[in-house]
């Protein structure tokens, strides 16, 4: 079994993915932790990355589809595993196929409107030493600006701010709205509402993997945030 986690970033696809890998016990793939894990180790790949990421630019598709067929080649991914962060482009999903073709799967994206992503990013903050990560409105620390895990001083990603946040929606918006079709021909699609509390959205992906109707299509999604912002 699969699970591919689609969404913006702030969508809450790393906490969805965390929940989702105590219930199933299928290890969670993020191609941003390959990535800092293979640098910091100096593998050959992490190597490659790295040249990318120092000039700025963009780790190319070579690299990171290495990086996650050496991933899901390991024995904790036999049974399952869960894709955060991959495919991001029509192509990925081809070459995730060709590597490990076959296996069942599932695509859950969750949405979430953009003006309430920005919002949530704005606020993140996160502990330089643990990385974990807190936000200033709806998941603060005990002591403000400062890490409960390890007593660090949080910090403000540099990318966290309103102009670089639009941006980054904009990219992933154009690239993910033609995978979002890839996977809706494949009839592996499905959409969660990424709005409400984290428990509601982890309860929505447990009734589509289990296979009872949720009544969340990417349709059905959309719809449910138009009647919240409907006056009553």
């Amino acid at each position: 079994m699969r699970i591919i986690l689609l969404g913006a970033p702030g969508s809450g696809k790393g906490t969805q993915g965390d929940l989702l890998e105590k219930r199933t016990g299928f290890p969670r793939i993020s191609t941003g932790d390959l990535l800092r894990l293979a640098v910091r180790r100096k593998t050959p790949l992490g190597l490659r990355a790295e040249a990318f990421m120092v000039q700025g630019l963009l780790v190319s598709d070579e690299v990171v589809e290495g990086l996650v067929r050496e991933r899901i080649a390991e024995a904790d991914c036999r049974v399952g595993y869960i894709l955060d962060g991959f495919p991001r482009t029509i192509a990925q999903a081809e070459a995730l196929a060709a590597m490990d073709g076959g296996r069942p799967e599932i695509v859950i994206g969750i949405e979430v409107d953009s003006e309430i992503l920005i919002e949530r990013l704005c606020g993140r903050r996160v502990c330089p030493a643990c990385q974990a990560v807190y936000n200033v409105s709806v998941q603060s620390p005990a002591r403000p600006g400062v890490c409960d895990a390890c007593g660090r001083g949080l910090v403000q990603r540099p990318d966290d701010t309103a102009e670089v946040i639009r941006k980054r929606i904009a990219v992933y918006l154009e690239q993910t709205a033609p995978l979002k079709d890839y996977y809706r021909r494949k009839n592996e699609f499905r959409a969660v509402d990424g709005q409400g509390p984290t428990e509601e959205i982890a309860a929505a992906i447990a009734r589509i993997l289990d296979g009872t109707p949720a009544g969340t299509t990417a349709e059905t999604a959309e719809d449910g945030r138009k009647d919240r912002r409907s006056p009553a």
